[in-house]
């Protein structure tokens, strides 16, 4: 699934880019900006286009890159998923 990134997140990609989110990689730098960085609007977003079980296997490969107390929050509202 492809799809325009918010410009409000995503400032340092090009204009017209999207992202792949079936490549994990480009999943992964979404579900972390989006998570570190996005307002609530953003994760109700993310929560609609990416399948819970998606979401924790990228989070469980992103979370160490994140801000403590943003992992911890997400952790909590995860589950421990490692």
């Amino acid at each position: 699934m492809k799809i325009t990134p918010e410009k409000r997140l995503f400032w340092y990609l090009k204009d017209d880019a999207e992202l792949n989110l079936e490549d994990p990689s480009q999943l992964d730098m979404f579900v972390q900006q989006v998570l570190s960085h996005g307002k609530a609007e953003d994760i109700r977003k993310l929560m609609k286009v990416i399948k819970p079980e998606v979401l924790k296997k990228s989070f469980n490969r992103i979370k160490r890159y994140l801000p403590k107390e943003v992992r911890s929050f997400w952790e909590d509202g995860l589950g421990n998923t490692g």
